[in-house]
């Protein structure tokens, strides 16, 4: 019997799936292990692996804070299998926002259905995905429309983790300043890396 037997049995992931990683086009070094992750379920589970459906732009979430990663939001293209049922596939999450955004697009642009996520690593300080209801109440009575103005996403879009981290702060130029050191921070990141 195989290794992973044990966790088909355990996970119960209907063969129709379809797995689904971030990846951008030039999957290539630490970016190839979504997509290498997406084949192997796809393997392990007789399911299908989507290659279609890529990243348009690089994000470079690797070592960035909470609030980079809100600001860097990525953007996917491809076709979506319309009803079709999706896991989506990444090795680590911090925030959830790349997730929280493949999600999107794969519900808004064609219909299709996330049953699930695997990750190698959770990264993030809570274990589910959609905001605590008392986050978001919390947020919305005290920004109003502010964090769709400031970030392009509605609150109740926001991923625990994400509608965590806001929760922080008092006042909407708090925000902003916090953003603006963010865009500095991530400029100084970058190009030590030589971006």
């Amino acid at each position: 019997m195989p290794p992973w037997h044990s966790l088909k049995m355990l996970l119960k992931i209907p063969s129709d799936v379809k797995f689904v990683s971030p990846f951008a086009k030039e999957a290539t070094g630490d970016n190839a292990l979504p997509l290498m992750l997406s084949l192997v379920c796809a393997e392990i589970f007789d399911g299908e692996s989507d290659t279609e459906i890529v990243q348009l732009q690089r994000v470079f979430h690797t070592g960035a804070d909470p609030m980079e990663r809100l600001r860097l939001r990525p953007s996917f293209e491809g076709v979506v299998e319309p009803g079709r049922l999706y896991f989506l596939v990444d090795d680590v999450s911090s925030m959830g926002t790349t997730l929280a955004e493949l999600a999107n697009y794969l519900q808004v642009n064609g219909g299709g259905k996330v049953a699930g996520t695997i990750l190698l690593v959770n990264a993030g300080r809570s274990v589910e995905f959609k905001p605590v209801p008392k986050h978001i109440r919390l947020l919305e009575e005290r920004f109003g429309d502010e964090i769709r103005q400031i970030f392009g996403i509605h609150p109740r879009a926001l991923t625990a983790n994400e509608a965590g981290y806001l929760v922080g702060f008092r006042t909407a130029d708090e925000i902003r300043n916090r953003l603006v050191k963010a865009e500095k921070e991530t400029r100084l990141r970058l190009l030590s890396k030589g971006y």
